[in-house]
């Protein structure tokens, strides 16, 4: 799938939205942090079973998300400290999310499976710009070697959960607790997949 291939289209979908929080002054960092209490938030409902209501903080988490990056640049107030908030808290969302839906709805082992998945399949990034190194930074956005490698990061992540939810919440026999498991196995496979890409262009190089 890989929506991040597609991010220019993408942008026409978010940066109006972007656009707004940015005439009404609102400060990237704050965005980000309503972006967290928004996925937070999201946790919470599903935990206590309000399943419409989780799908929609967690619509409106990666909206915020989205956003803060096209206020940053439209304010030109982009800064390293926001890029590195920005990834902490995405983390934390996926984390806490990813955490509640698979142990409320296929137990601890698969929870602890899909958000180590989740967490690795993102990470593998800065790990790549510390070892490997990268292309370039256009506008706060770094260009690496893994840009368009792998098919199912957060946005896929994310438009995969909203969708079982609403299939949990309309009783379909296909529910939350084979998403949960569907979410897992396509980021490992992800994951392997961008791990075979960097075996086959860097592993032969050596220091």
């Amino acid at each position: 799938m890989n929506l991040t291939k597609r991010r220019d289209i993408l942008k026409n979908l978010y940066t109006p939205f972007g656009v707004v929080l940015y005439k009404l002054h609102f400060p990237p960092n704050l965005i980000t942090f309503l972006s967290l209490i928004t996925g937070m938030l999201s946790a919470y409902f599903f935990w206590h079973g309000k399943l419409l209501t989780a799908a929609s903080f967690l619509i409106l988490s990666g909206l915020f998300d989205l956003a803060d990056g096209t206020v940053a640049r439209l304010s030109d107030r982009a800064s390293r400290f926001g890029a590195v908030l920005d990834w902490m808290v995405d983390k934390w969302v996926d984390g806490v999310v990813l955490g509640t839906v698979g142990y409320l709805y296929a137990g601890p082992l698969t929870a602890v499976v899909v958000v180590t998945a989740s967490m690795l399949h993102s990470f593998i990034k800065p790990v790549v710009y510390a070892e490997i190194g990268y292309q370039a930074r256009i506008k706060g956005k770094i260009q690496d070697p893994l840009e368009g490698v792998g098919f199912f990061g957060r946005p896929e992540t994310h438009i995969t959960l909203v969708l079982f939810t609403i299939l949990e919440r309309l009783s379909f026999p296909v529910g939350l607790t084979v998403g949960i498991k569907i979410i897992g196995l396509l980021t490992l496979l992800s994951l392997l997949l961008r791990l075979a890409y960097l075996y086959k262009h860097f592993g032969r190089e050596y220091e």
